[in-house]
């Protein structure tokens, strides 16, 4: 059986003990680690290794001996309880060996975890776990995660109060990094909020989050418009040493001066039209209005017509170097007078 969305949180969490076994597969080894990790200490506990109730089994050396995947399934430890038998990185070549081991499963016998990387829709080894009526299939793919996904993170970290902005903040920043990284940003600020019954703020979230290169890009657009040209050199370099394209930074700087500018020129204020924006997060809404003040309409309306001619250049035969052209343009743009 094939499980999706919401049934792979929940079975993960809960998995069914009296079932034969699970295959998880995917490209990125981290999400299926993490979601084989649930599965595993679900159904032996915390204490499941440490008693001898899990046997690893790299695929590699199941394709030298093909008895070990039964002799752990059958096999009986001194402790009692759930056992796991985990193959790790199979592929489609030990599809016959899974086979025959699964058709030998007896209820009691050890439940046949299994983890695969990427596999095409043709792949035997998915289609084994898809068809066997006593297994499931479970395929993680790069779309970020559903709240749900995220609801049981900040649930098992013992994060309940959470301020509504936080939680959409939260949300940006499970979709920004991978999710290894999000779990340990989790924890990490379930730590800091360890006996504090005060709601989770935006605050502390930008304080404990890890530096994205998406909010370094914003900081540095953040420095331009705040006219402070000493301070974008440093901050290109950075970028551009993590491999930043000047596309990318010309992209991320107009649409910001779109948004400066379209606050301006609303009759009611620059405050109430930036306070009706969607997805403006909190630190980039204040900027903005800070912004507001300082830029007039009209060099507004320049520097988006500057922007507008260097991304063509960018995107034109020109030989000029990239990082070169697009950091002549911020500095031109910090440097305009209001």
């Amino acid at each position: 059986m094939i499980l999706k969305g919401a049934e792979v949180s929940r079975y993960c969490a809960r998995p069914d003990p009296g079932k034969t076994g699970l295959l998880i597969f995917g490209a990125d080894p981290m999400r299926v680690a993490l979601r084989r990790q649930e599965v595993i200490a679900a159904l032996i506990g915390p204490e499941g290794e440490a008693e001898m109730r899990l046997t690893r089994i790299p695929g590699a050396d199941l394709r030298k001996d093909a008895a070990l995947l039964l002799d752990a399934i059958k096999a009986q430890g001194f402790f009692p309880g759930p056992r796991v038998a985990f193959v790790e990185d199979a592929t489609d070549t030990l599809t016959a060996t899974i086979t025959a081991a699964l058709a030998d499963w007896k209820p009691g016998d050890a439940q046949v975890i299994v983890t695969a990387g990427g596999l095409t829709g043709k792949s035997s080894l998915k289609t084994l776990f898809e068809k066997h009526p006593s297994t499931f299939c479970i395929g993680l793919y790069d779309d970020p995660p559903s709240r749900e996904e995220i609801e049981e993170t900040l649930k098992k970290a013992g994060l309940a109060a959470i301020d509504r902005e936080a939680m959409t903040d939260l949300l940006s920043l499970a979709r920004a990094l991978d999710p290894g990284d999000f779990r340990q940003t989790v924890e990490k600020i379930a730590l800091y909020k360890h006996g504090d019954s005060t709601p989770l703020t935006p605050a502390e979230i930008a304080a404990l989050a890890p530096a994205t290169v998406e909010a370094e890009v914003d900081e540095l657009v953040a420095v331009v418009a705040d006219r402070k040209v000493q301070a974008i050199g440093p901050l290109l370099r950075r970028l551009e040493g993590q491999g930043t394209q000047p596309v990318t930074l010309c992209i991320s700087t107009l649409r910001h001066f779109r948004a400066l500018h379209m606050a301006v020129s609303e009759p009611g204020g620059a405050a109430s039209a930036i306070g009706r924006m969607r997805g403006v997060h909190y630190k980039t809404r204040d900027a903005l209005i800070r912004q507001a003040q300082i830029w007039p309409s009209h060099r507004l309306e320049e520097a988006i017509a500057h922007l507008l001619e260097t991304d063509l250049t960018l995107r034109s035969a020109s030989r000029a170097p990239g990082m070169a052209v697009m950091e002549r343009a911020l500095i031109r743009l910090a440097m305009m007078r209001g």
